[in-house]
């Protein structure tokens, strides 16, 4: 076949192949990533057949990186950060180092040098945000306090590696003199150069790039035209990416992460990357694609036990870590197992990073291979580990007096203070949740003088609660005791304003049973959870979009109404 048309032969067996595998993936119920890297692995060199042309793979790999990151950008929210920062951010940074330590104990014992030994630690210590997303999405636990845990963490340590990818380039001289980097330079002018680099990409972004894009957004967007608005997300993403190396020395990577999260600040963001989605997919897959044609499958073969210690340290040694730091903050077990859970996996970031690694020739070629073996063995089990924290919790509890302590309520954020007016607590309201809508409800208790208590399972909202004088419990309210503590029994309403509709049922049999006259009202996403809760006589329900059509109508009757001409 003529060589000009490998660039189509490489996307063509790229695409089918890991449309295929990626499929068989998913029906044996494992995630589609799997899939996609097995289809690099068979098209790669390591494997008889037909080989694709790996140079252009990586080429393509580039703009997948982009992509990705321009995506995590989008996604990126500083408030769902701070939300859980006094949990995710020290919670991230132990849990790193320790993994990272780890790495680099084998690597160091297996007789690899310094620059070896980081890169080789620091790939192991982050997990994959697309296998965390897609899992806590497929068990409906996103939106849940544990979730919001476990995407802050991942922010957090999404955050520490684009700034290890800033910051690796510059210390390769000094970690691994041999590669040819200016190992005569001090450390501290190389990292001034490159911080200086990075602050003034940084700032001219966040001064002038999240006034122009939104800008240019808006004029694309009048000329009424779809795709030229994909266009100009999908450009502005490449063109900042390769702008920042090109005129800052930045990786693809921090620009590309930059791009995404100027344009968040545009009331587009949401078209930004609903429009974009396709094309960051059909990329990302090639970049996995490509990382699994550098896999060498017989690194399993000839490095068995070198592959174990990768997998033990990714699903057990990160996730005790993780597990530990949540205890230590007083969250329960349950949430201890799913952020361990959560994290007993690697993924984009590992491999990007390894690559950079190998490039700069501070990690050898097999440590690339055993970092690929450990993210396809954690990524494979992953749904398993997922399905062993009930399990995991009722063990525990049942032969650990520890653990029945840590399980025990004595969590002081879980009782209301004994300073509350008990006479406030009379005939009040319960209030389960306290995000956008339960804020907006308790501020109209608020205004309207009534009392109310809040119960939710977000320990630092609780926390800043209390601290403005609002009676607060921490807790799952789908726990009895939890209710209890807000003095349910003596409530005039129980508001349910939490969106996990499966946990309204125990909410409401609970409140019923030690308050058979309560009246109840439920929040719900869509109309056929509605007609179910109502169904169940779970009280009275309001439906988001019905709510907003319902606004709406009025409006514009009282609109038309007062416009109309006397007669009509």
């Amino acid at each position: 076949m003529p060589h000009n048309v490998s660039l189509i032969t490489t996307i063509a067996a790229g695409l089918g192949l890991a449309l295929v595998l990626g499929f068989l993936a998913a029906r044996l119920r494992l995630p589609a990533l799997v899939g996609y890297l097995l289809a690099g692995i068979a098209i790669g060199p390591a494997t008889p057949g037909f080989v694709a042309d790996i140079e252009i793979a990586g080429q393509l790999a580039e703009i997948g990186v982009m992509l990705l990151m321009f995506g995590v950008g989008l996604h990126f929210s500083i408030d769902d950060l701070m939300a859980v920062r006094k949990i995710a951010l020290p919670g991230a940074v132990a849990q790193m180092a320790v993994a990272t330590l780890l790495g680099m104990g084998v690597a160091t014992w297996w007789g690899w040098d310094l620059g070896a030994s980081l890169v080789f630690g620091l790939s192991l210590s982050v997990a994959s945000t697309v296998v965390l997303l897609k899992a806590l999405e497929a068990r409906g636990v996103l939106d849940s306090m544990n979730g919001r845990i476990a995407v802050g963490w991942l922010i957090v340590e999404d955050l520490a590696m684009v700034l290890v990818l800033v910051l690796l380039p510059a210390l390769a001289g000094v970690l691994a003199p041999q590669a040819g980097g200016e190992a005569t330079r001090s450390i501290s002018v190389t990292l001034g150069l490159t911080l200086l680099q990075v602050a003034v990409f940084v700032a001219l972004m966040l001064v002038v790039g999240r006034r122009f894009f939104p800008w240019l957004l808006w004029q694309v967007t009048k000329t009424g035209s779809r795709e030229l608005f994909t266009l100009c997300v999908v450009a502005a993403a490449l063109a900042v990416a390769y702008g920042s190396a090109a005129l800052f020395g930045v990786s693809f990577a921090l620009g590309a992460f930059f791009a995404g999260m100027v344009l968040r600040e545009s009331e587009f963001s949401h078209r930004a990357a609903e429009d974009s989605l396709p094309l960051r997919d059909a990329f990302a897959v090639l970049f996995f694609v490509s990382v699994g044609m550098l896999f060498d499958p017989l690194v399993l073969v000839d490095r068995p036990l070198q592959v174990l210690a990768v997998v033990g340290i990714i699903v057990v040694g990160k996730s005790l870590a993780a597990m530990a730091v949540v205890l230590l903050f007083r969250y329960p077990l349950n949430t201890a197992l799913t952020v361990s859970a959560s994290l007993a996996q690697i993924g984009e970031f590992s491999f990007i990073l390894a690559a950079l690694g190998v490039s700069l020739k501070l990690l050898p070629p097999e440590g690339q291979s055993l970092i690929m073996a450990g993210a396809l063995i954690s990524i494979a089990i992953n749904p398993f580990v997922f399905s062993l924290i009930e399990p995991a919790r009722r063990w525990i509890v049942g032969h650990s007096e520890a653990a029945r302590r840590l399980e025990a309520r004595d969590d002081p954020l879980a009782e209301l203070p004994m300073s509350t007016d008990r006479k406030y607590l009379s005939r009040q309201v319960v209030l389960v949740g306290y995000g956008r809508v339960g804020r907006r409800i308790g501020e109209a208790l608020t205004a309207a003088g009534l009392p109310f208590v809040v119960a939710d399972d977000n320990r630092e909202l609780i926390e800043a609660l209390r601290a403005d004088g609002v009676p607060a419990v921490s807790g799952n309210a789908v726990d009895p005791a939890v209710l209890i503590q807000a003095h349910i029994a003596e409530a005039r309403m129980l508001v349910i304003a939490t969106p996990q509709t499966l946990e309204v049922r125990q909410m409401v049999e609970t409140a019923r049973a030690l308050n058979p006259a309560i009246e109840i009202v439920v929040r719900s996403h869509n109309a056929d959870e509605a007609a179910m809760l109502e169904k169940e006589n779970a009280g009275k329900v309001f439906v988001g979009e019905s709510e907003l059509a319902s606004a709406m109508a009025r409006h514009v009757l009282q609109q038309v109404g007062a416009a109309a001409p006397a007669g009509h």
